[in-house]
C-alpha cells in the first residue's frame, strides 16, 4: 500500500527554460522505497478548496534497489496552471504533501531480449534516468544495448544531457540519440537526428525478437511510436507506455 507523507524541499535548479528539478527529502526523515520508473503523487487544493493531485515520476538516482533518502522530479511549467503555481514558488524548507509510490514502469527481471528502446519527450525522460544504475547492471555482461530516444524542440530542453552522455561514455552498450524537432545543436553530434522521435524508429529496425520498447512522455507521441512499433511486429506486451499529460 501506498504511503501518505510530507515532503520538505532541500534543493532545486532550472534544468530548462520552463523545468525545474526539485529535490526533497520526507518531513519524518524516513527513506522514500521505490522501483526506479515509479512516480508520486503531489496532494493539494485548488483556490476554491477543491482537493487534487498530479502524479511525478522519480529522478533520483539510487543504486536501483535500496530506499533513497532524497527524493528528486521535474516539473514542467504549464501557464496558470495549479502546480506550476505550487511547486514554481516552493522556495528551501517549505513543503508539500505527497503519496507514493504507484505504477509499473519499470525494468523487468525476467526480461531476456537483447535491447532495450527508451523514447522519451520532456520530463518523460526521468524515469530513465532513475533507472541508469539498473541499466548499468543489465549491461554489465555484454550481448546487450540500450538506446535512448529522446525528443526535444531545441538542445536547450534536452533534459540530464550531460548525465546520459557520461553514462553512454562509460557503457558501450547504451546510446544516447536526440531528436529535435526545431533547432539542431549547435555543436551537432553524429547520434543526433532533426524530427520527431518516431521518425527515428526505422533507422533501428525494431524487431519482436530484440526489443522491449518503452514509450514516456507526450500522448501523441506515445501513441505514435506504438503504432510504429506494432507496424515493425513488436507485440503489445512488449511495448511499455506511460503518458504524461500536462494538466492547469
Amino acid at each position: 500500500m501506498a504511503d501518505h507523507f510530507t515532503l520538505r524541499l532541500v534543493d532545486s535548479r532550472m534544468l530548462a527554460p520552463t523545468v525545474r528539478h526539485l529535490v526533497f527529502e520526507r518531513a519524518d526523515s524516513q527513506p522514500l522505497a521505490f522501483v526506479p520508473g515509479q512516480f508520486l503523487q503531489v496532494h493539494f487544493h485548488y483556490a476554491d478548496g477543491t482537493a487534487t493531485k498530479r502524479s511525478y515520476s522519480v529522478a533520483t538516482v539510487g543504486d536501483g534497489r535500496s530506499p533513497v533518502q532524497r527524493i528528486e522530479i521535474a516539473v514542467s511549467y504549464v501557464e496558470g496552471g495549479a502546480a506550476t503555481a505550487l511547486l514554481g514558488g516552493l522556495t528551501e524548507g517549505d513543503t508539500i504533501e505527497a503519496s507514493g509510490p504507484y505504477g509499473r514502469f519499470c525494468l523487468q527481471a525476467g526480461d531476456a531480449h537483447p535491447r532495450y528502446l527508451l523514447l522519451a519527450t520532456g520530463t518523460g525522460v526521468t524515469p530513465y534516468r532513475a533507472m541508469l544504475p539498473q541499466l548499468a547492471e543489465w549491461l554489465a555482461p555484454g550481448g546487450r544495448e540500450a538506446v535512448l530516444i529522446y525528443g526535444a524542440r531545441k538542445e536547450a530542453e534536452l533534459l540530464y544531457d550531460e548525465e546520459f552522455t557520461a553514462f553512454a561514455a562509460a557503457h558501450p552498450g547504451f546510446t544516447c540519440l536526440s531528436c529535435l524537432s526545431r533547432e539542431p545543436r549547435a555543436v551537432p553530434r553524429a547520434p543526433d537526428r532533426m524530427g520527431h522521435v518516431q521518425t527515428a524508429l526505422p533507422d533501428l529496425a525494431p524487431a519482436a525478437d530484440r526489443d522491449i520498447a518503452y514509450l514516456c512522455g507526450n500522448p501523441n507521441m506515445v501513441d505514435a511510436a506504438f503504432a510504429a512499433l506494432k507496424e515493425f511486429g513488436l507485440p503489445v506486451p512488449q511495448i511499455r507506455r506511460e503518458k504524461y499529460i500536462s494538466s492547469r
